[in-house]
């Protein structure tokens, strides 16, 4: 596959992270495979995690393949961007097609990223999550892998204006071992086992996190921040989710 655009688009994110002098932690880089397939599982807490999946993959030689939402590449800006890195198209009234082109990419060598949690967690923990992971490691007989990234949010998240020109924030990238599903396995059951990875996973990732302040919005609940906690934020998306419905 020719890469015409995806190195050069790390090398300026690299080159804006130095300007900025945001300071990463990127640990478990071993557990990605140098070579052949994998599904990359990340959680999901704000607009730049894209980039930052991506950069954690970088010191294993490996460039991700997300899955995102159609609307991503239907922008005149982001659009080209997206196909030049051949990231996957998901439309949500045809997810078949995008489902069989990941199971290709996958078997054919690629690390597909994948948000599991679907939307930003306003509550910076690890939300509810689907089993289609689970299901493309098995159909393409590759590992799947957790992975988490926090402090991201701090530049730009759901609801939040963006400080995307913030300097010296702390971002965390974390990468689990890998887990291998295989048919005959309980789906529901591996998918919460994969939620109770990437959750002690957050969880490390926020205790550990050089600054711990209380009383911030971009803290969880239970560390003393103000963000709002895994029910109240399910019931915020579920109002969010109703508004969007056409009026009948």
């Amino acid at each position: 596959m020719t890469e015409k655009v995806y190195p050069p688009v790390l090398v300026v994110a690299k080159t804006m992270f130095r300007v900025l002098n945001l300071k990463f932690r990127i640990e478990g880089t071993e557990n990605l495979p140098k070579t052949g397939g994998a599904v990359l599982v990340s959680n999901h807490v704000s607009y730049l995690d894209f980039i930052f999946v991506g950069l954690g993959a970088n010191p294993a030689g490996r460039l991700v393949r997300f899955m995102a939402k159609k609307e991503v590449f239907d922008n005149k800006i982001s659009g080209p961007l997206m196909r030049g890195m051949h990231h996957i198209p998901v439309d949500r009234e045809a997810g078949a097609a995008s489902y069989m082109a990941a199971l290709n990419a996958l078997k054919g060598g690629e690390v597909i990223g994948v948000f599991a949690e679907a939307t930003i967690s306003r509550s910076f923990q690890v939300k509810e999550i689907k089993s289609g992971a689970v299901r493309m490691a098995v159909a393409s007989n590759v590992p799947m892998i957790p992975m988490v990234v926090w402090g991201g949010q701090r530049l730009w998240t759901k609801g939040r204006p963006r400080r995307l020109l913030q300097r010296n924030v702390p971002i965390t990238i974390l990468i689990g071992e890998p887990m291998y599903p295989k048919r005959g396995d309980n789906y529901d059951q591996v998918t919460a086992d994969l939620h109770a990875a990437m959750s002690a996973l957050v969880e490390r990732a926020q205790r550990e996190y050089p600054e711990i302040p209380e009383g911030v919005w971009w803290q969880p609940a239970y560390l003393g921040g103000t963000a709002p906690t895994l029910e109240e934020a399910a019931a915020m998306d579920t109002k969010d989710t109703e508004s969007r419905k056409p009026a009948e």
